[in-house]
This record gives structure tokens, sequence and C-alpha cells, in this order.
């Protein structure tokens, strides 16, 4: 796609991105009217746009934008909505039966059809194209074909003759609008998945060169992309031709990446930036941006929790002991660190799944989340201490270090060992390391709902191959009660899963930190600004201001 007239000069000064005029007023459409667009804070993707490939926040805010799915979430409530899918239907909830609706087409204008879904879903699916969201689509019959007969080594390409085929037995298409899907066994929670973009329709197009296509997505969704400058910007346009029941009300979206979140902040009281979904702990201090902003703030509960992930033994075996992730996590004042640091935007975190979500309970963790420096001195001695210093690494291009720092000094004093923060430069390259195996020493995570669901924080997270498994966790217990949770509903359901949550502290592959409370800032330029329960900005609610 070719360039677009720029609404604001950008330099790059320090690695920030600065705009030196506001944005929107002067750049004029087809029709010579002034072009509708707003600037949102962004960070630089992790990988080529591509649903399958798309499993990190800096590009999820983008692919998001560009693919519509078959269903979609309320921005309120979270609540899953037919948007391609007229229907959605089963009687043993084991075969579905997708029926979608008539007219949607990608932003070139080929109509989508079933067969856009079954030829994503397969290809996503077939391990020799390595794509990071395999793993969701392990429900339906015949995955297991797709995926390596044999075990391989982490660093070991998966290649074609590895596999048995590069089709699902259970996708089936009826016709043009219909297709069925057969799972391996019932699960009542299958729909719910179904609005992450790891299931969204690709056009036959991508087929031919998957690495042009994600440089030059072509959607369905509300925005189109018109160019993407690395580490500058990334542009999308609204597409006319967008077939959901709320349009965009701005033509023109400007997602601003910055290296420095103190650029980012200036530039929004300056009005030269028009969403900050987070804003820097500095802002929170004393609730500073309430003086800055005024009302223009949004102040929400996500569905989310902040970890810090230990490695794979595979990778860092110095940091396997469960009794020294115990120690380690009893070393943490988690509480003296979100008053001090947070400004009081977090609660301390006692399990892996946030409040908000159905089947949250607090104190799965136990005692291990509890701060406690001198039984977790007793426990790191007896997990026969640590040789060298203790590493937590971080994107230095969020607002990470000073959380990371305080974390490191409650460990020092408590354990009396050297504990230092180890920043990346940049959350592509932090990203990049963690999913190549190169990351040693632990790491920050924080992980978002992708679907409404108590299993989104277990399954894609802790289960074996699992899309973010970041800490190679293994239990052949948990898999299976987190199996066995998808094929039950209600109660039934939320029982195995809360079982499954407590077996994590048996080994405790991630320590729990604190649960966050978004808080989000805007210019006088916009209104009407939405922050979803998955701490994405809702781009088909704002608008500019009137006045």
């Amino acid at each position: 796609m070719g360039s677009s007239a720029r609404c604001a000069v950008m330099v790059l000064v320090a690695g920030a991105v600065f705009a030196l005029s506001a944005c929107g007023v002067d750049d004029e459409g087809e029709s010579g009217q002034a072009r509708q667009e707003i600037a949102v804070r962004g960070c630089s993707p992790e990988n080529p746009l591509i649903p399958g490939m798309t499993m990190e926040s800096c590009g999820g805010q983008i692919v998001n934008q560009l693919f519509s799915m078959l269903i979609r979430y309320e921005p309120d409530t979270g609540e899953p909505v037919n948007e391609i899918a007229e229907s959605i239907e089963s009687d043993d909830n084991r075969t579905w039966t997708i029926t979608l609706e008539d007219g949607w087409t990608f932003h070139n204008g080929e109509p989508i059809t079933a067969h856009n879904f079954v030829n994503a879903w397969n290809w996503n699916a077939y391990a020799p194209n390595g794509t990071l969201n395999s793993y969701y689509f392990r429900a339906i019959e015949g995955y297991a074909d797709l995926q390596p007969s044999d075990e391989v080594d982490s660093d070991e390409e998966i290649t074609p003759d590895m596999v048995e085929s590069d089709e699902m037995s259970g996708l089936q298409i009826i016709d043009d609008m219909t297709f069925k899907v057969t799972l391996s066994r019932p699960e009542s929670s299958f729909p719910l998945r179904l609005g992450y973009v790891a299931f969204a329709p690709l056009p036959e197009h991508f087929f031919d060169n998957p690495e042009e296509f994600g440089e030059n997505p072509v959607g369905s969704g509300p925005f189109q992309l018109v160019d993407w400058n690395r580490n500058v910007d990334i542009r999308l346009r609204a597409f006319p031709g967008y077939r959901g029941e709320v349009q965009p009300q701005v033509d023109e979206v400007n997602f601003r990446i910055y290296r420095d979140d103190t650029a980012a902040y200036n530039d929004l009281q300056a009005d030269n930036l028009d969403i900050m979904p987070y804003l820097p702990s500095a802002a929170l201090a004393d609730s500073t941006y309430k003086g800055d902003l005024g009302d223009r703030y949004v102040r929400e509960e996500a569905l989310a929790v902040s970890t810090i992930m230990f490695p794979p033994e595979s990778v860092d075996p110095s940091l396997s002991d469960p009794r020294l992730r115990r120690a380690i996590s009893m070393a943490i004042d988690r509480e003296s660190i979100i008053d001090a640091i947070f400004h009081g935007s977090r609660d301390p975190a006692t399990g892996w799944v946030p409040p908000g979500v159905e089947g949250y309970r607090p104190d799965v963790c136990g005692e291990y989340c509890e701060y406690d420096p001198d039984a977790a001195r007793d426990l790191f001695d007896e997990a026969g201490g640590y040789d060298g210093a203790l590493t937590i690494s971080y994107n230095a291009d969020g607002d990470n270090r000073a959380w990371v720092e305080a974390t490191c000094h409650s460990i020092s004093d408590a354990l009396d060992v050297e504990c230092v923060g180890k920043p990346v430069p940049d959350f592509k390259t932090f990203r990049s390391q963690i999913n190549a195996d190169e990351m040693t020493g632990m790491f920050r995570n924080s992980w978002n709902a992708d679907y409404p669901s108590i299993e989104s924080f277990l399954a894609p997270v802790y289960a074996t191959d699992a899309a973010g498994n970041d800490a190679g966790h293994h239990n052949p217990e948990f898999d299976e009660l987190v199996a066995e949770a998808a094929t039950l509903s209600g109660e039934d359901a939320l029982e195995k899963y809360k079982a499954a949550e407590e077996l994590l502290v048996e080994k405790m592959p991630s320590i729990p930190l604190w649960y966050s409370t978004i808080v989000a800032g805007y210019s006088t330029r916009v209104e009407n600004v939405k922050i979803t329960p998955f701490q994405t900005v809702d781009l088909l609610s704002v608008r500019l201001d009137d006045d």
C-alpha cells in the first residue's frame, strides 16, 4: 500500500517520537474535507502482522483492528456477540456448524467464505509454518496429524516430512457460507475462543507469500493498513466496506511508537498524542494525572495479571528448583512496591487468575505469595542458595525499570543475594529472545485475557507446548484438568480449572505479582474513550470532540 500524507511532522530524538504540530486538522481526504485522525501511543510489534503469528500486545493492538473474527467481544462487558458468524451451533458440543453472514469482504474486495477460515486455520495449525498461535487449534480433530509425531528440540526446525498432514480432519466445508468443526472431544467453551485473532480468516493471496503479506496485510476489520514505518508509527484508515454494526467514528488512527513513556505523556498533555492506554507510574503518584488531565482519564479494572516468569529448565537450569522459586516469591514485598511505584493502582496477586474472571479465587498461591523474609531465607538456604546474581529482564521501552529495581531490592534484602534488573532495548527484541529460548534468568510477564474465560489464564500459558508457555511448564495432571474442564460447563468446568490453578504451586512456573487497574489518558481533542477488559483501546467508540 502507498504512503499517505502526514498530519504532523515527525522527528526522532533520543529514541522517542515527537510531534511538532497537532494532528488531524489539515490532512485532507479525497473529498477535500479534513480527515479526522487521532494518534494513539503504540509500540513495536514483535512479528509481521499475521494473526497466527501475533500473541503479544504490541502487534495485537494493530492486528485486532485489521481483522474481523467470527465473534467480537463487547467493549464494556467482554461478552461475545456474532460478527462474521451468522450462527455457531452444536447439538453435542463436539460438532459445530458455523454459518457466515453474507456480504463480508476483505479490504481488497474479495468475499469472505468458509474457505478463508478453513484454509487459515489449517495454515496456523500446521507445525512447519512455525506459528506462535498453533496451540489454539489443539481441540480440533486431526490437529495432532499436523504436529511432529516424535519429540523435537526447541531449536530444531520442523519440516513437512515430520508431520502426517497439512489439513485437520475436523474441518469440513459444506458450502461457501458454511463449514463444520469437529473437535476431538466435546467442548462447550469452544465458541468463546473464536473472537481471538488466531481464528481470523485470510484472503487467498496470503498463502502465495505469507512473509510479504505480513508486511502489508489485507484484513477484514474496521481499519486497514496505510503504512508501517518501523520504530516510528503504524497508520490505519477506516475501511468503508466494514460490515460491523458499530462503524469507526474517525477516519485514521496513527499508532505512534515511543521508546520513552515520559515523552509520550508530555505529548499527551500537549494534545500531540490523543490516547495513552497506560499512564506512566510518575503520573500516578499522588494522582498527578488528575491535575494534569482533569477528567480526561479512564480507570478500569483489567483482566490481567503481572508475573515474574522463570525460563525453561533446558534454557537455565539454575532456577529450576521450586523451593528457590517460592523463596524468591516470599522475598517480594508486593504491597510496599505497589504503594511506592504504582501508587495504589495495583493489588497484590495471590494466584494466577485475576479478579473479575469467573472462577477467580483468592489465596491460591497461599504462603508463597505472602511477604515473609525470614521464611523466604530459610527456604532459600534449604534450596542451596544461588550462585551469582539473580536477574530480572524487562523491555526498556515500557514503564518497567522502577518496579523491577524495587523488586530486586526486596529480594536482595530478604535473601542476601545480588539481584539486578536486566533491560532489553525494546519489546520486540525482548519477546524475540523469549520465543527463541535465549532468555536466561527471570523475566517480566503480563498476561491479558484473550477471551472472557478462566481458561485463557491457564491453558494457553501453562499447558504443555501451549502458545504462551514461556516457562516450559509441564505437568500431565494440569494438562488433563484443563482439557477436562473444556468439555464441561458452569460450575463443573470452573471446579476443574480451579484445581488446575492449584497445581501451579507445585512447580511455581511463575511468581504472581499484582493485578492491574488500567489508568488511561486522552487529549482535549477526543471523547468517548473506552478501554476494554482486555486492556485495548476500543477504536470504534472514540470520536473527535466537536466542542
